[in-house]
């Protein structure tokens, strides 16, 4: 590749010339930009855009730090960051945490020291709010539930959502709804989602609701399959699962079929997040759908303006979700 100096002895002009036809500075005279510009394309010059982004102060790169990128809603959830970040003209970088404190903490560390990046975007699972004392970085987004003052959060209602996805069940005459996708550990997505859960039981007491809460160590299908499995295994079976994610609701659906239940008439089943495998079990997956796109658009809007030089208020900004009914727990 061509140096900047071979463009200009090739073009007779001087190294800082090139430099302004480059950057488009308007004061070079139009033959000499033509000069530059065809030595340019003769020599097949390119210009260094890490150079360039040294001398701005902005590499045009948005750091996306997720718990796990093996799972399809943060393979989903990376695709809207991808694309919106495209949109903008942003190159978004993954890495996985694989929700590891030290990990966090690290990533937290290299933004604050001067990487490359010109944001961050972190879904932190444990990472804490003193964590952030005295931080002093670029424009930094939060996803998820922790809190953290000071700086932009985005997230849905989880208590809401499940809340929802619960009193679905009970209008279709379901009367022990048990619960897959606890964290003993007290995550607060999933914990929020527990108290939606029992919020939405104990408002039916005239029913006399059971509360059957099934703890698992991860939202895996695995875990499902064995929830699943403890729950078939328990006294008074239940007549509907409300699962925390999709990969739960996919392995207590193959336990399921594997001992001949009918989904839905002997047991429904809801899930959570709303990825495409859902929409092609076997029956497909009925599920608390949070908008994506929007998680996505709306933690890069808040990063692109401030990067703009926009002054803004540190915020938590709640996004929809709807509950997308399919075959698995349908509408009666």
């Amino acid at each position: 590749m061509a140096s900047r100096r071979e463009v200009a002895e090739a073009a007779n002009v001087s190294v800082r010339t090139v430099s302004n036809v480059v950057n488009g500075f308007d004061h070079v005279a139009p033959a000499t930009r033509e000069r530059v510009l065809r030595a340019i394309n003769e020599l097949e010059y390119r210009p260094s855009e890490l150079a360039r982004s040294l001398k701005v102060g902005r590499s045009g790169l948005i750091g996306l730090m997720l718990p796990e990128l093996d799972t399809a809603y943060f393979a989903e959830l990376t695709r809207a960051f991808v694309e919106g970040g495209a949109e903008r003209g942003l190159t978004v970088v993954v890495d996985q945490t694989n929700g590891d404190r030290d990990r966090e903490l690290a990533l937290l560390r290299r933004t604050s020291g001067g990487s490359l990046f010109d944001a961050l975007v972190l879904s932190p699972l444990a990472l804490q709010a003193e964590d952030l004392e005295g931080f002093a970085a670029g424009p930094l987004v939060f996803l998820g539930e922790d809190e953290f003052p000071g700086f932009d959060k985005v997230m849905i209602d989880n208590f809401r959502a499940a809340r929802e996805a619960v009193e679905h069940l009970v209008r279709q005459g379901r009367r022990r709804i048990a619960a897959i996708g606890a964290e003993r550990t007290g995550h607060n997505s999933s914990s929020l989602r527990l108290d939606g859960y029992r919020a939405a039981i104990r408002s039916h007491s005239d029913l006399g609701l059971p509360e059957i809460v099934e703890y698992v160590d991860g939202f895996s299908r695995t875990q499902g399959a064995a929830a699943m499995r403890r729950l078939m295994g328990a006294g008074g079976r239940p007549d509907a699962i409300f699962c925390f994610s999709d990969a739960l609701a996919l392995g207590a659906l193959r336990v399921l079929h594997e001992t001949g239940i009918s989904v839905p008439d002997e047991i429904a089943v809801v899930g959570w997040d709303d990825i495409e495998d859902g929409q092609f079990a076997f029956p497909s997956l009925t599920t608390v759908s949070p908008d994506k796109l929007w998680i996505a658009d709306t933690a890069l809007d808040r990063i692109t303006r401030r990067l703009s030089g926009e002054e803004l208020e540190p915020e938590v900004l709640i996004g929809p979700h709807r509950l997308v009914i399919r075959e698995s727990a349908p509408t009666i």
